[in-house]
């Protein structure tokens, strides 16, 4: 039986205009998703601009996670290159009784396989009490993972290493393993995945289309027919023609001015782009007021 399955979005980040990191609207945005329909959040995915906020405002937010009332259901990405603040970045969500953690491997140099699992050995040797999710992402970090290496490190590691978020989309349809969660990265991938034992999605756009996704979940688990999946698909294209944090921050700032901030080198669509992403979601009947009102 999977471990972790269901609907998780890859959570944002809202900040200030000084570009802090606005903790209570981070957290107001997290609990949102999951009473849209998500079954959980990762927060500080490289959706949530994990690599480029400080390790002081992460463990701000630990703080304030710790006490919210959807706390089980977080997922707590690390968005380091280190491994050392890695692993101290997780001993401190560990003394907050955080236990699942999406960690990707470091990005810039370049490795293969044996690296790599020596790479998630040290930290599971550091905090063994640890639930990881492999966060297999070639196109922000380098590598790949390949079945093999996913296979060598459940085999070495069956307790702590527990999940996949394939957005390689390799794995996903090669990979099978027992007590072993696959979810792939995108929506398109939702029905196929769930249909190949796949345990779900979790990703950046399930921050407006969790309402959808739920139901194509929840539809599929229950043997009924698919409504809404081809809606959700065509969502999902929309919003790929862009910088997928771009276009989300760009959506919600039509309701909310502080989605505009962004860390940089990131920015928001520009006014070209900004419209032709609304008008094309309003084409599919699909607008930040049928958001609200999920």
């Amino acid at each position: 039986m999977s471990k972790i399955k269901g609907i998780y979005a890859a959570s944002m980040s809202i900040l200030n205009d000084d570009l802090a990191l606005d903790v209570k609207k981070t957290v107001h945005h997290a609990e949102m998703l999951i009473e849209q329909g998500c079954h959980g959040v990762a927060i500080f995915g490289s959706t949530g601009q994990a690599q480029l906020i400080s390790i002081s405002e992460k463990i701000d937010l630990l703080n304030h996670l710790a006490l919210n009332k959807y706390k089980e259901k977080y997922m707590i990405g690390t968005g380091l290159n280190s491994l050392g603040e890695t692993i101290n970045l997780m001993k401190v969500a560990k003394s907050l009784n955080f236990e699942k953690f999406l960690i990707m491997p470091p990005a810039y140099y370049k490795y293969k396989d044996q690296e790599v699992i020596n790479f998630y050995s040290k930290i599971v040797e550091a905090i063994p009490e640890s639930e990881i999710i492999l966060y297999n992402f070639e196109k922000l970090c380098g590598y790949k993972f390949s079945v093999e290496c996913v296979e060598e490190l459940v085999k070495k590691f069956p307790q702590q290493i527990i999940g996949v978020k394939d957005s390689s989309y390799n794995l996903f349809e090669n990979l099978k393993l027992d007590n072993f969660s696959v979810l792939p990265g995108s929506e398109s991938k939702l029905l196929k995945g769930l249909q190949l034992g796949c345990s779900g999605i979790i990703t950046a756009t399930c921050n407006v289309t969790s309402k959808l996704a739920r139901k194509v979940y929840d539809d599929f688990q229950l043997g009924a027919e698919q409504t809404v999946n081809q809606k959700l698909c065509d969502v999902r294209a929309v919003f790929e023609k862009y910088n997928l944090i771009s276009g989300l921050h760009t959506y919600y700032s039509k309701n909310d001015s502080y989605y505009k901030n962004v860390l940089p080198p990131l920015s928001i669509l520009n006014s070209q782009e900004e419209k032709e992403l609304i008008n094309n979601l309003e084409k599919l009947n699909f607008s930040i007021k049928s958001l609200k009102a999920a």
